[in-house]
């Protein structure tokens, strides 16, 4: 058996167990997206592995389509973390928390899209130099959302027990080698070299997987509330966000009248 062979069948087997121990421990309740990102990319990951074998001439627009896919489920992940992170606080949130979270998350995106360039990527036809741009800038917000996680962790009230910490670690730590491994591909001419660093970044991808078999296989700790000090800043950034939003409202409302 290969190397790439072993490395699939490696994948595919930890990613089942991920997704059985997701629907057993029921993190679909809180986690939808997450459970949904893990079963596509199993299942998307062996549409692509067919389609290679028996329809090869397919396989780059099988391939462009996972990608899409997949960053939108990654957007989604990031989105449900943060969200989940104010689990605690949440009752006493708007119903608007929500889309401003996504907002932040979708504002970061942006800062970072402008960086999310590699030496060599001028090179590529201008729908792969795309999206190619859209998985770096996907990497950089996993990665950073994970330092923001590890970094502040105890501000947040979570810890290496709690689920969002330990998808975010997964995450992040596969992003690093992704990144790194992207950078090493512009200094390389030998086609044996990019094949050994795709099967580095696919190891990795095996590692957090094995990393989330044994977190998912362990009960999840109970979600400590935040300190006093963070709920009143939480509140007081929502109610400032909410008198903001009504305001504007009611300018917009006068304005319209002014106009009649």
């Amino acid at each position: 058996m290969t190397l790439d062979n072993s490395l699939w069948l490696a994948y595919v087997v930890t990613e089942a167990a991920v997704i059985v121990l997701l629907i057993y421990r029921r993190v679909w309740r809180t986690l939808p997206i997450f459970c949904a990102f893990c079963a596509w990319y199993l299942f998307s990951s062996a549409g692509a592995f067919a389609i290679l074998r028996f329809f090869p001439a397919r396989y780059l627009t099988a391939y462009l389509v996972q990608t899409v896919v997949g960053s939108v489920l990654e957007f989604g992940v990031l989105v449900e973390l943060a969200w989940s992170v104010f689990r605690p606080l949440r009752a006493s949130l708007p119903r608007s928390a929500l889309l401003v979270v996504a907002g932040l998350v979708v504002a970061l995106g942006a800062a970072i899209w402008p960086f999310a360039t590699i030496p060599g990527f001028s090179y590529l036809p201008p729908e792969f130099h795309f999206f190619m741009r859209l998985e770096q800038t996907n990497a950089i917000l996993r990665v950073l959302f994970f330092l923001v996680l590890a970094g502040f962790g105890q501000l947040l009230s979570i810890g290496w027990r709690d689920r969002e910490l330990q998808i975010a670690t997964g995450l992040g730590f596969y992003s690093i080698v992704d990144l790194a491994v992207a950078m090493l591909h512009t200094h390389l001419t030998v086609w044996s070299q990019y094949a050994h660093l795709n099967q580095v970044v696919v190891a990795s991808y095996i590692c957090s997987l094995m990393y989330w078999v044994y977190s998912f296989a362990q009960k999840e700790a109970k979600r400590q509330e935040f300190t006093p000090q963070m709920q009143n800043l939480l509140l007081a950034v929502a109610g400032a966000a909410r008198s903001t939003r009504v305001g504007l409202a009611e300018s917009v409302t006068v304005k319209n009248r002014e106009r009649d």
